[in-house]
């Protein structure tokens, strides 16, 4: 199985949108700083995870989340949960 997953810094508040076949190895090492980009942006929440059987149509909605269009799309879906997060 490969997820694809949202992580959400309150801190630089910003989400990093990731891929893994490993999605609990890949939050702890997240947490445990050993990400270049988010090891500064303590702490981190998962919010978001999507789940699929082909490794390809992971990559692919991983690499449509980073795209603006994509990104906005988490952002309206994930609204209540991201004002939550910053009140």
């Amino acid at each position: 199985m490969y997820s694809v997953y949202v992580l959400y810094s309150k801190k630089v508040n910003k989400l990093y949108i990731g891929f893994t076949s490993r999605l609990k190895e890949r939050i702890k090492e997240h947490k445990s700083r050993k990400n270049k980009i988010t090891k500064n942006w303590q702490p981190l929440k998962l919010i978001y995870v999507e789940v699929y059987s082909n490794k390809q149509d992971a990559l692919k909605r991983e690499k449509f989340f980073k795209t603006g269009w994509g990104r906005n799309y988490l952002k309206k879906i994930l609204k209540h949960t991201l004002n939550k997060m910053n009140s």
